[in-house]
């Protein structure tokens, strides 16, 4: 008698193998990520290092080695062949540059990150483009014509609608009325002579539509209550109360991370955090399951920040908007960088290439350091988009109180202009009776150094009781919360200033920045951190302020303080500093009993020549005020005990005025103050302040990026105006002062951008049937693959255009066509004429992908708990996930029964189970998953503890459930998985299985749980 394992291992075999069919792959010789990746990080430095003697153009091609084709690679030169695809160790190109067997390139070793890349790339099997080898004739770069570029190739072309073509009642089969979709795909069919498949019952219909738009089983009630109900639209009403689960919003919120490579930790070496990452996250799945307008989406992770009236939380009230411009920080970041230029540029890279693929399925990356081999995409145009990012910079909001306090903030600029001019008229009145000859409060002038160049001067003039006086425009700065005003405070305004714990009202006697202390008290809830390097960010507390970036010339910059706090010196972006390399860009102000004026020196020789911002911070409940910022050879000379002695003097003026005309005259300027007070305090209980925080990209001065000669950030050429892409709306900015990114979202957004609608009805196709329109999701250039029926593709752009661009009412529209609704069945010789089902005669089976898998092991044991949103689960660390940056903490091996959504994504620490399913590491835009079938799959299936944990509660739930017949037991064992009953002969086996056990019967039912939970069926919708 064979063993009980033996049997379910038999029972699972045949499940393996006669349980689906498999989809057919069409092979490609190189994806386009791989052939992205060269274009990127293998061609530049070939061009920059090695074509000078190795390639066509060479005037004499030294040791018979020419590095310009890969045909030239394989065949090598004098030494035999250069690569060798996929071995790292035989290819003697690797041996070269890593200075082992020879010494290439001569002129100086290679960066060891871009040795990393040729490792990376011979591993990829050393991809390259199909393109002719090049001779001697043909060596000279071809001309880069960009108007005969985008004439050319369709993706540039306007969006054009047709009309559904006309089908034979043969073609159309049962359909009475077929859909226009469904036209446009039966046109197809019918002229390759091919006939679809029939349509599946309901209770697969019902399982494929729950996996497809909830990313969740059905339930059996629900599947027996769709197959049952006969009115005419039970489809339409299971497909909208689908669309209306929670759920979705969790399903393909999943989708949509993988375009923005959504992670929590920053990778590279110790993988330090990326806080708050979740908040993110969950703006994704509340958007989704509201159902916001695309472009609404779009303008909103390109702007969010800069949006007049942002889009607020239905329940809460909180600004919505500005929490989409996270996705610019989602990549990698490099902590403590050597080279710090560089480092910004590869930044910006990331940044570039993850927004052109997400929202444009373009691969503008391949323009960093030439104009693009094969599309419509100039250097210029890439360093255009570089300079948007130049233009903006990091910060934490305090996100929930943002739109509360914005309000608060524009009421108590009303009250303090109010008073501001009463108690100037008041003063005036004083100034008349003042029984000695007076003069009007001129204050006092900040002690200029006698060295150095004064980048800065908040000081301005004396404003003449009130009066502003003149700013210079390059001392405008840029505040996080409201402390900071967005201009400085002149000599002669009136303030309020916290004295001794209480607030008193006064006259400034100097210029300078300075937050106010009405905002004193905010707290703000941040996340747990596991692993992190400090991000230097202008903390929220009761406000912070950057100066604009300027280039450093002298090698200290020195900063006029009064108060406590931090200043951040942000050199070239860089803001994740680790220990000691990075040290001097940052000061601690200790508050002194006196609190005097005081310059606080940064040492920034290191970065001479670089581009740089300052932040200020002030301590919790506290004050700090910048009246000066000078750049400098030798320390500061500069008399702060002089200038302090003036404050004193110029702070008597107003007390002994008071004195001269006595306490009754006086009485009306003490009233206003108090009224003043009073008001300011009743403003205060209006103020939000408790908040979350989030990570978001705020707007800066606008400032034009530098082209990179071939991508190197130590060649920097010629400056290059901000645009959109030349090949849709070259048109410059119409205000170059600010980020412009408004600009650039509405540009995207337009309909007259051919990519736009193109490019996300494409992925929801790709989603739902298994391949895009176009089958290359991420790349609409000349390298990806033209779409299979581009006149449905574009009816189906123009309709989602003139929709209301409603994510939802698209895939309910896909979801209700024949086409998506069709079996796997092969009709006729359908396989000889279109063996990759690109016509979609048939319907091709879908693996689940990892996280939906894992979804479905909690949800059919029972044990799924459907909370939305929150902090991320910390990963489960097996004993082999070791490694730098390694979590101190283990997460619970059942991620909390949460969506996988919800469990922590660490970028050096992914779990095994989402790797061996092909869950991407999140480096880049990845619409299109690899689907893999490979044996550790299986593995994981078959001896993951945290599987036969799910196993055993599944068994004791069905148990529970039929405690005395088993067959019933079965029965609900496959309505549950599989959304059908068993066959007579899975019956039968699964019955002979549990009676012959000896162990129990929980271990029975436990053995036959982990059998279906190991079923291709299981992990694949047919």
């Amino acid at each position: 008698m064979l063993s009980p394992r033996l049997l379910v291992a038999c029972w699972v075999l045949a499940s393996l193998v006669t349980g689906l069919s498999t989809a057919v792959v069409r092979a490609q010789a190189f994806n386009p990520q791989d052939l992205a990746f060269f274009e990127t990080k293998i061609r530049p430095v070939l061009v920059e290092h090695c074509y000078g003697c190795h390639s066509a153009k060479s005037d004499s091609i030294k040791a018979g080695l020419r590095v310009d084709s890969r045909q030239a690679l394989l065949r090598g030169g004098d030494s035999g062949p250069s690569i060798e695809p996929g071995d790292v160790d035989t290819s003697l190109l690797l041996g070269a540059i890593r200075y082992e067997d020879y010494e290439m390139p001569p002129q100086g070793k290679l960066d060891a990150s871009v040795i990393a890349d040729f490792v990376d790339w011979i591993q990829r099997s050393a991809p390259w483009p199909d393109e002719p080898e090049p001779t001697t004739e043909t060596s000279t770069a071809k001309i880069f014509d960009l108007e005969q570029r985008r004439a050319e190739h369709w993706a540039w072309q306007p969006v054009r609608d047709s009309s559904p073509p006309d089908v034979s009642s043969n073609a159309a089969g049962a359909l009475t009325r077929p859909s226009d979709v469904d036209r446009f795909l039966l046109a197809k069919l019918e002229q390759q002579g091919i006939s679809p498949a029939p349509g599946v019952d309901r209770p697969a219909l019902a399982r494929r539509i729950a996996m497809d738009i909830t990313g969740l089983p059905p339930s059996p009630d629900e599947v027996r209550e769709f197959a049952s109900d006969e009115r005419e639209d039970a489809l339409q009403r299971f497909v909208d109360r689908q669309l209306e689960s929670p759920a979705f919003g969790e399903r393909w919120g999943r989708h949509w991370l993988d375009l923005v490579r959504y992670a929590e930790s920053r990778g590279h070496e110790f993988d330090p955090d990326t806080p708050a990452a979740y908040q993110y996250r969950d703006y994704v799945i509340r958007a989704l399951n509201a159902d916001v307008p695309y472009d609404q989406f779009v303008r909103e992770h390109i702007a969010g920040d800069l949006i007049d009236m942002p889009r607020l939380n239905s329940e809460s009230g909180y600004n919505e908007s500005v929490l989409g411009t996270g996705f610019w920080f989602l990549g990698e970041w490099v902590h403590s960088p050597v080279d710090i230029r560089k480092d910004e540029s590869d930044r910006f890279d990331n940044m570039i290439d993850c927004f052109s693929k997400t929202f444009l399925a373009v691969t503008v990356s391949c323009a960093r350091c030439h104009d693009h081999k094969f599309d419509a995409i100039s250097t210029d145009d890439y360093y255009a988009l570089s300079g948007y990012l130049q233009s903006s910079h990091f910060s934490h909001v305090p996100f929930e109180s943002l739109e509360i306090n914005r309000q608060v903030a524009a009421a108590l600029e009303l009250l303090d202009v109010e008073y501001q001019q009463r108690l100037r008229e008041e003063l005036d009145r004083l100034i008349a009776l003042d029984p000695l000859p007076s003069t009007r409060l001129r204050g006092v002038t900040p002690i200029a150094p006698s060295t150095g160049d004064v980048v800065f001067d908040f000081t301005g003039s004396t404003s003449d009781n009130g009066k502003d006086g003149d700013i210079e425009s390059e001392a405008k700065y840029f505040t996080t919360g409201f402390a900071y005003r967005d201009r400085p405070t002149l000599a002669g305004d009136w303030i309020i200033e916290s004295v001794n714990g209480q607030p008193a009202a006064t006259i400034a006697v100097y210029g300078s920045v300075r937050n106010d202390s009405f905002w004193h008290g905010l707290e703000f809830e941040s996340d747990k951190e596991i692993n992190s390097p400090r991000h230097f960010v202008s903390s929220p507390g009761s406000g912070a302020m950057r100066t604009p970036s300027f280039e450093l010339t002298q090698p200290r910059v020195s900063l006029q303080v009064r108060g406590a706090g931090q200043i951040f010196a942000c050199v070239d972006s860089h803001r994740l500093v680790a220990g000691p390399l990075h040290g001097e860009t940052r000061a601690t102000v200790k508050r002194a009993d006196a609190d005097p004026i005081r310059w606080v020196t940064l040492n920034l020789e290191r970065y001479l020549g670089h581009h740089l911002h300052l932040e200020l911070t002030p301590e919790e409940s506290g004050s700090l005020e910048l009246l000066q910022v000078v750049q400098h050879e030798i320390a500061i000379d500069a008399d702060d005990a002089a200038f302090d002695d003036a404050v004193a003097v110029a702070r008597s003026w107003l007390p002994e005025l008071i004195k001269r005309v006595g306490a009754e005259s006086a009485s009306g300027l003490m009233t206003l103050q108090s009224q003043w007070i009073e008001r300011r305090g009743m403003l205060r209980s209006q103020v939000k302040n408790r908040s979350r925080l989030a990570m978001v990209m705020m707007d800066g001065r606008g400032e034009d990026d530098r082209l990179l000669i071939r991508g190197n950030a130590s060649t920097p050429g010629r400056v290059v105006p901000r645009h959109f892409l030349s090949a849709i709306d070259p048109s410059p900015l119409r205000d170059p002062n600010a980020s412009g990114r408004l600009e650039l979202a509405s540009a995207i957004t337009s309909p007259n951008n051919p990519l736009y609608s193109r490019v996300i009805v494409n992925r929801v196709w790709h989603h739902l049937f298994g391949r895009g329109i176009v089958p290359t999701v991420d790349d609409f250039g000349v390298l990806g693959e033209r779409p299979t029926h581009p006149e449905l593709l574009d009816h189906l752009a123009t309709w989602f255009m003139g929709d209301g661009q409603s994510i939802k009412r698209l895939i309910r529209k896909l979801v209700l066509t024949d086409a998506y609704q069709r079996s796997g069945q092969i009709v006729g010789d359908a396989q000889r004429h279109d063996p990759g089902n690109q016509w979609y005669h048939h319907r091709a089976p879908k693996r689940l992908e990892a996280e939906i898998i894992r979804d479905s092991l909690l949800a059919v044991s029972g044990q799924l708990d459907p909370r939305l949103y929150g902090e991320s689960i910390p990963i489960h660390l097996t004993s082999f996930m070791d490694g730098r940056g390694r979590p101190p903490a283990s997460g619970p091996i059942d991620g909390d029964r949460r969506r996988s959504i919800y469990v922590g994504i660490r970028r050096n620490f992914v779990s095994p189970f989402m790797l061996a399913f092909d869950t991407p590491v999140p480096f880049s835009t990845m619409g299109r998953r690899t689907v893999s079938n490979v044996p550790a799959q299986a593995l994981i299936l078959m001896n993951d503890p945290f599987v036969s944990e799910l196993a055993k509660a599944w068994a004791s739930r069905l148990i529970d459930a039929e405690p005395e017949n088993a067959a019933a037991r079965v029965e609900l064992l496959f309505q549950t998985a599989f959304a059908r009953p068993p066959t007579p002969p899975e019956s039968d086996v699964t019955l002979r299985f549990a009676s012959i056990q000896t162990s129990g019967e929980l271990a029975a039912w436990t053995a036959i749980a982990h059998a279906i939970f190991n079923s291709k069926e299981f992990i694949y919708v047919p």
